[in-house]
């Protein structure tokens, strides 16, 4: 496990080492998940809507998806 001391701000802020934020693909401007658990806390970046084209690329034909958003649109 990798660890780094950092320091917090008297405006609660830090900084995210770069080795970290590389790793994880972090840039300025990312949103981040931050969650309490077992009295850590835990960041997790938002994975953005352009990085997840295709990520269920196995489990539907784009043409089939494109009918089934026409559809329903029509009933909206």
């Amino acid at each position: 496990m990798s660890v780094e001391v950092v320091k917090v701000t008297r405006r609660g802020q830090t900084t995210i080492p770069k080795r970290f934020r590389e790793a994880l693909g972090i840039r300025e401007g990312d949103e981040l998940l931050v969650e309490l658990r077992g009295g850590a806390l835990v960041f997790r970046p938002i994975p953005k809507l352009v990085d997840l084209i295709g990520v269920d690329a196995d489990y539907g034909d784009p043409e089939e998806v494109k009918r089934e958003i026409e559809k329903l649109r029509e009933e909206y």
